[in-house]
């Protein structure tokens, strides 16, 4: 188990390694010069100059991508180009409402979406079925942003439940908190719950037809007991692997949801940071949430030996 876990941890150094590479190289892979591009079209060729010196341009790749890597290790994301602020500072202050805004999405995913996917499956064939894969398929079709327009429209705008727009810190209040984050929550999470909704459906289904779920049939198990003791548990692990893959679907989701809400979040920092070519900003956020992707897939992949532990890689 040990062993295990250390192979796993050790996987994950040369995929950031990876990352970081690309991620430093988003200022040599973008069309043009980003000097000029930053500097604009009244600058003078001195202000260009000053610029690609800034961003250390004029230098070697492999020279700056090292000093660079070094500085990354000690916590130095660099400096904003246009605030003149550090980029982790920038991060600090946007993280709380991307974070709250992803873990109430994750929670209320995972509480719908696997019930859904097990019912379905129990009543295969029949009209509950038939209504989970609807919504997994409407799920899938309607943009995250369009969802979040229809939902501020009824409930906000004319229900007059939820706030429109905005971010409350959790500091203020754990009500104010919640109710900003509810209409964004449900908008970003719709395809989030339809793709778990069906993968554990799917899964069920195999489970459903084993040997061993027929014997506890035989031997008087209820209909709970085998759905939720027997089946879940071992189809736990394609389950929790999409869960962590779509990680990936609420980073990109928690852009376009932070704009439609106007939630002050990394989602809003990076469009900013993408509209005036703030390099060093877009660094940042970019490392950010590749890390938090590959940290919570190395999560998802020790998880495996508690729900099956003939799992050694």
């Amino acid at each position: 188990m040990f062993a295990y876990i250390i192979r796993r941890i050790l996987a994950t150094i040369p995929v950031m390694a990876v990352v970081a590479l690309f991620v430093f190289s988003l200022l040599y892979l973008a069309p043009g010069d980003p000097a000029a591009v930053i500097a604009g079209d009244q600058a003078t060729p001195a202000d260009v100059e000053r610029i690609r010196a800034g961003l250390g341009l004029d230098r070697p790749f492999l020279v700056r991508f090292g000093e660079w890597t070094w500085n990354i290790i000690r916590g130095d994301l660099g400096v904003s180009i246009f605030t003149n602020l550090p980029v982790s500072r920038m991060i600090a202050q946007r993280i709380e409402p991307t974070l709250s805004l992803m873990v109430i999405t994750l929670f209320l995913a995972v509480i719908i979406a696997v019930p859904m996917g097990v019912v379905a499956a129990w009543k295969s064939g029949g009209w509950i079925d038939r209504a989970v894969m609807a919504f997994a398929v409407l799920g899938f079709s309607v943009p995250v942003f369009v969802v979040g327009y229809v939902l501020a429209y009824y409930f906000a705008l004319g229900l007059d439940w939820f706030p429109v727009q905005g971010y409350t810190p959790i500091s203020q209040g754990f009500g104010p908190w919640l109710s900003n984050l509810v209409l964004p929550a449900v908008a970003l999470s719709s395809a989030y719950i339809a793709l778990i909704a069906r993968i554990t459906r799917a899964t069920m289904l195999e489970v459903l037809q084993q040997d061993y779920i027929r014997t506890a049939r035989a031997k008087g198990a209820g209909q709970r007991t085998i759905l939720f003791l027997h089946a879940l548990k071992n189809a736990a692990v394609p389950i929790v692997t999409v869960i962590g893959i779509g990680v990936a679907l609420l980073i990109g989701g928690a852009v376009i949801t932070e704009s439609v809400f106007a939630i002050p979040g990394l989602g809003r920092l990076t469009i900013d940071a993408i509209l005036r070519r703030d390099y060093p900003v877009i660094q940042g956020v970019v490392l950010l949430f590749s890390f938090v992707y590959v940290l919570v897939n190395l999560l998802i992949d020790l998880s495996y030996t508690l729900f099956d532990p003939r799992i050694r890689y």
